[in-house]
């Protein structure tokens, strides 16, 4: 599944709002000179967040964007369905009037067709958004930190374990008691 630049800059424009949590609101251009991204595409994508109730504005000279929750309150399904719509890995798949994620296969073939893929379009859709359901905007600012060398992260988030791969440390959901 490929999300859209959209995603990418929001999460990316959500991590650095949430590693500056406890300062002034921000600047766009701040966090597009941080991330290396361009300004105006970040003000279409911030506009969205908005709208999504994720982050809030202030304008004036010390305006600026900050988080409209606590990091540990706003998951990754929220950021992306904000962003990009109904999350679903095949085209297919997505009724563009409602966004609702359906088969259209069965819609011009008839009751009676079934489509042989579904199943595995179903599960491929249900793991990716379980993944962003469990995944915080926390856990991602921890990582980033922990990754940039930057200040001390806290403890890593309840029900969250680090697991090392090689070189790289990725967070990975802890096993179920």
């Amino acid at each position: 599944m490929i999300f859209s630049s959209k995603a990418e800059y929001g999460v990316r424009l959500m991590v650095e709002l949430g590693r500056r949590a406890d300062d002034a609101p921000v600047s766009l251009k701040a966090i597009a000179a941080a991330e290396n991204l361009p300004l105006a595409y970040l003000e279409q994508v911030v506009a969205r967040l908005k709208k999504a109730e994720l982050v809030r504005s202030a304008r004036g000279a010390h305006g600026g964007y900050w988080l409209a929750r606590p990091a540990e309150e706003i998951t990754m399904d929220q950021v992306v369905l904000a962003l990009e719509g109904a999350i679903a890995p095949m085209e297919c798949f997505v009724n563009e009037q409602t966004e609702r994620v359906l088969c259209s296969h069965v819609e011009h073939q008839g009751a009676e067709h079934h489509c042989a893929t579904k199943l595995l379009w179903m599960r491929v859709q249900s793991g990716v958004v379980r993944s962003l359901q469990t995944t915080t905007l926390a856990d991602l600012v921890e990582f980033s930190r922990r990754e940039s060398g930057g200040r001390k992260a806290s403890a890593p988030a309840a029900g969250i374990a680090v697991t090392a791969h090689g070189s790289d440390q990725l967070p990975t959901a802890a096993p179920a008691a």
